[in-house]
């Protein structure tokens, strides 16, 4: 209900949108750079038009030097539309294969040189890490969800997959842990109420701190920190 409350907000608007977004994709002019901004914008408006605010903590905790990954809890397919519109960086970011066939996502993920990923597939799935990893060397920044699937948990984590962290620990890269709340509230809820949505960015976790570590070790600190970071601020 609230994807259809945007479109109708954005009725005539939405179709140069539309075309603004799918020419970032197809055109050699435009930087990543400016492709972001564009689909932030587009973004802004489309959250705006389906009553959704975003809160967000932490901004001063994004590393000053790109070349790092975002690594937040996943609660559903509001969660990217979280960060387009409160990051001020651009950044990529690495979706499931069939989020590549879905109208306006495929779109996006062209423009942003974002990555699909066959889960199913382990040769594909280490192309994308490589693929991931000699991006972010190149000071390129990446969201990547741990979980690997929305947890349909509410504010409960599933697991976090080690292999997740692979592209951070081939090139060691800081790691940075984000806190995502209620995120699955305005798309899998069924109603066009007013709803807030908070996203957290926590203090990065730098190469030093966790070159010890086997990934699977990191992908369970990472939970931990974001769990508890989670709590806190549903307790505050």
């Amino acid at each position: 209900m609230r994807i259809a409350l945007m479109v109708i907000r954005l009725f005539l608007k939405a179709p140069y949108y539309l075309f603004r977004i799918w020419y970032c994709g197809v055109s050699k002019k435009i930087s990543y750079e400016e492709s972001f901004q564009v689909i932030k914008k587009v973004t802004k408006k489309a959250n705006h038009a389906g009553r959704v605010e975003i809160k967000v903590h932490g901004l001063e905790n994004i590393p000053d030097q790109d070349g790092f990954i975002f690594f937040p809890n996943h609660q559903g397919m509001f969660d990217v539309l979280v960060f387009l519109d409160s990051c001020p960086r651009p950044f990529s970011f690495v979706a499931k294969k069939e989020a590549s066939n879905i109208i306006l996502l495929k779109q996006v993920i062209r423009a942003l040189e974002a990555y699909p990923m066959d889960r199913e597939d382990l040769k594909q799935s280490l192309k994308v890490i490589n693929a991931v990893a000699e991006d972010v060397k190149n000071g390129k920044n990446f969201l990547i969800f741990p979980e690997g699937t929305r947890s349909r948990m509410g504010n409960k984590l599933l697991e976090f997959k080690g292999g997740s962290f692979k592209s951070a620990t081939k090139v060691k890269c800081p790691i940075v842990p984000c806190a995502l709340i209620d995120s699955f509230k305005p798309f899998d809820e069924n109603n066009i109420h007013p709803v807030v949505v908070t996203v957290i960015y926590m203090k990065p976790i730098y190469y030093d701190e966790y070159k010890g570590m086997k990934t699977v070790e990191i992908a369970e600190e990472v939970k931990k920190r974001i769990e508890r970071t989670i709590a806190q601020y549903q307790n505050n």
